[in-house]
């Protein structure tokens, strides 16, 4: 192909790669190595199945193409890299007109459209999640409240105090359910939003987790201070962030074998993601916040479940950590969720920038 052929490659979208015989790279255009996340001239000469994990079925399906001198369309590859969550794209493979042996490809990513998907599977099954807590906490309340006052009123009937501890189980075990129901229907309260800066929010989360977990775990900050304020409830997004935070350290601290082990690590990141979806709405602006540990991961069990209620893979956890946090950040019309492999579990919170509140919106002055 020509320069003038490459040039052109050049001012297009979608991700175009041009390979030879032995399948390295020939050329890439600027859309390839924003997919790839790697400069062209680190591109260019490279084998392009060797950048990939596990590419094997991938590099056959190459080889056909220019043996044979024909194309296909692969509209659902997932390639993993190196240290780096895999990616999804289709591929369109397009021998090169008038080149024999050469190869264009055509790569679109597809990651946008399966997180979208996921996003409202997600949301939809919150909804009726949290009608479902509803409902139930109201119904167990009521008869909670009448079994604690029964247990109070036999214990001062009971004339052996030895008795009077099993009375105290009862009244313990009803208090603790009683904070339990009131934990599950506190995030129905609406936001109150005001001007929330991020970096305050992530610092108050990483002094009360170094309180909490004062020895074995390591916070790590990355932020981009240029970032503007949100709107938002502050005290819904630290308690948001929190329990994402808390559940790292605790995945972290249950990986260490002894005290001599290094502490785990965490890593608080906040980015600007530009032309965001977020739910299906197209956001100019969001920011883009990452809660990132090297513990054990997350069991493959679990990770299509661990936003759903009283699910948890942890003995004597409650299973409302991350319910909760999902909750919040929906409630600022935001998304989060997680990528999870051994030694490496990333959970990214996005929430668009530039919401105003919804009062100033309206121009009525009246609280929603």
């Amino acid at each position: 192909m020509s320069h003038a052929a490459f040039a052109g490659l050049d001012l297009l979208g979608t991700a175009v790669i041009v390979l030879d015989t032995e399948l390295r790279v020939v050329h890439a255009n600027p859309a390839a190595e924003h997919l790839l996340e790697l400069a062209a001239k680190q591109l260019c000469g490279q084998r392009l199945p060797e950048l990939f994990t596990d590419a094997g079925a991938f590099e056959a399906k190459l080889r056909q193409a220019i043996e044979r001198n024909w194309g296909f369309w692969d509209r659902s590859l997932e390639l993993e890299r190196r240290g780096s969550p895999p990616l999804h794209f289709s591929c369109l493979a397009t021998p090169a007109e008038g080149e024999r042996g050469r190869l264009v490809l055509e790569l679109r990513s597809t990651d946008q459209h399966l997180r979208i998907e996921r996003e409202e599977r997600e949301l939809t099954q919150a909804v009726a999640n949290r009608e479902l807590i509803r409902s139930l906490a109201h119904e167990i309340k009521n008869p909670l409240g009448g079994l604690r006052g029964s247990a109070q009123l036999l214990e001062r009937e009971l004339d052996r105090p030895d008795l009077r501890e099993y009375t105290q189980v009862i009244i313990k075990e009803a208090d603790r359910l009683q904070l339990l129901m009131d934990r599950l229907l506190t995030p129905h309260r609406p936001p109150h939003l005001g001007p929330v800066n991020t970096h305050e929010v992530c610092e108050r989360v990483r002094s009360l987790i170094l309180a909490e977990f004062p020895e074995g775990v390591r916070i790590v900050r990355d932020y981009d201070t240029s970032l503007p304020e949100i709107e938002g409830d502050r005290e819904q997004l630290i308690q948001a962030l929190l329990n994402v935070v808390r559940n790292a350290a605790q995945a972290v601290l249950g990986a260490r074998r002894s005290a001599a082990d290094p502490p785990g690590e965490i890593a608080l990141r906040t980015r600007a993601a530009r032309s965001a979806t977020i739910a299906r709405r197209r956001h100019r602006l969001a920011l883009e916040l990452q809660v990132i540990d090297n513990g054990p991961g997350i069991p493959s069990g679990l990770r299509e479940r661990m936003f759903h209620p009283l699910v948890s893979g942890r003995d004597g956890g409650t299973g409302l950590g991350l319910t909760l946090a999902q909750t919040y950040v929906q409630h600022h019309d935001g998304s989060i969720e997680c990528d999870s492999r051994p030694g490496r579990t990333a959970f990214t919170i996005l929430l668009p920038l530039g919401r105003r509140r919804k009062t100033e919106a309206r121009g009525d002055g009246r609280v929603p």
